[in-house]
């Protein structure tokens, strides 16, 4: 399977339920929860969920709303040290856990993570 087939196999419902999963652990997080307003908790959801299902071969809702991710811009104002990495890898895998997908879709999500996780650090430490 290659990452633009593995919207056919989670489907809308598979994303949807890996982020909320995943947004469910942020706002008491002591890391990552300061960085999330719980007034755009919700639009954080549907933006992380829009952006993941574009990437992976499904509708391109992210981009016909916001045009191109500029994740690490995007990110620029939050200070996203190896601490917060590896907090949100760490929520992240927890979600996937959670939401059991098909198995031969989690090697594909978990390097896509690990290596987005790394790239969006923006702080030393």
């Amino acid at each position: 399977m290659t990452e633009d087939q593995l919207y056919l196999v989670i489907g809308e419902d598979g994303f949807t339920r890996l982020i909320a999963a995943f947004y469910r652990r942020v706002p008491g997080d002591d890391i990552l929860g300061p960085m999330y307003p719980a007034e755009d908790l919700a639009g954080a959801e549907e933006r992380l969920r829009d952006f993941l299902i574009g990437r992976f071969g499904g509708p391109q809702r992210y981009i016909e709303q916001r045009g191109h991710p500029r994740l690490r811009k995007r990110h620029a104002p939050y200070a996203i040290d190896e601490r917060a990495r590896d907090r949100w890898l760490s929520l992240m895998t927890a979600a996937l856990d959670e939401v059991q997908l098909p198995a031969e879709a989690r090697p594909l999500l978990d390097a896509f993570f690990a290596h987005t996780a790394d790239f969006m650090r923006n702080r030393p430490g």
